[in-house]
């Protein structure tokens, strides 16, 4: 896999961030994903080839202590949940009796022409926001016993758009 680090090692000011952002040349006719890695600093900056996950298929996996509202490296209670997905290719978490999100997206879900995405989300994403803000999609608490009361499913996040995503039937969801 192609990655690029640049460690950064001074305080940035979030403001003027673009500044120390650059995709490398071997990578500008490409679809790339980039990944800043910080804590009270930016530690470094990491690069890569973006290459799309399919998913046709979802295993719910309750969790009610699960927490994951920033994008922590340490990814393990992630990784742990996603370790009970048994044949379906991704897990969809089900927390404190509501859907949730999967290990690295937000979920919508189409019902009569509207798309609607869990009121309850561990990880608020930027695309879900800018969908909510544009009134695109719709917060709704959805619960695992409803999901059949709907069409399909589809997964975004920054890197996914909701025209982009694969069709996920709601069947596939067990």
């Amino acid at each position: 896999m192609n990655r690029t680090r640049y460690h950064l090692f001074d305080r940035l000011d979030p403001l003027s961030l673009d500044q120390f952002l650059s995709i490398p040349e071997s990578l500008k006719d490409q679809k790339v994903k980039c990944r800043i890695i910080y804590s009270d600093k930016i530690e470094y900056v990491e690069y890569q080839i973006y290459i799309q996950k399919i998913i046709r298929s979802l295993r719910l996996v309750a969790d009610n202590t699960i927490s994951y509202a920033y994008k922590f490296k340490n990814r393990d209670s992630l990784n742990s949940l996603l370790s009970k997905r048994d044949n379906a290719d991704e897990i969809l978490i089900v927390k404190n009796g509501q859907v949730t999100d999967t290990s690295f997206t937000n979920i919508v879900f189409l019902k009569q022409g509207i798309w609607f995405t869990p009121e309850s989300t561990l990880l608020p994403g930027t695309r879900r926001k800018d969908y909510l803000l544009k009134n695109l999609i719709f917060p709704r608490i959805i619960r695992p016993d409803e999901l059949h009361q709907y069409e399909e499913a589809r997964l975004i996040n920054a890197m996914l758009s909701l025209e982009d995503a694969e069709t996920i039937p709601i069947t596939s969801i067990y």
